[in-house]
């Protein structure tokens, strides 16, 4: 099943902790199809944040 979120990164607060990429089960920062978030709720910058997908 596809997910209607998908993670997006603003840059611009990433401070290159690798906090996502440690909690990622999947090894990946974004998951296109499939997505948890779980790196988003663990970005303690807050760079990470869902996103609706467009129709």
């Amino acid at each position: 099943m596809k997910s209607k979120k998908y993670a997006s990164v603003d840059v611009s607060h990433c401070v290159a902790c690798g906090a996502c990429e440690k909690t990622c089960p999947r090894g990946a920062i974004a998951v296109f199809r499939v997505g948890c978030l779980l790196c988003a709720r663990t970005c303690p910058a807050s760079a990470i944040f869902a996103k609706e997908r467009e129709a």
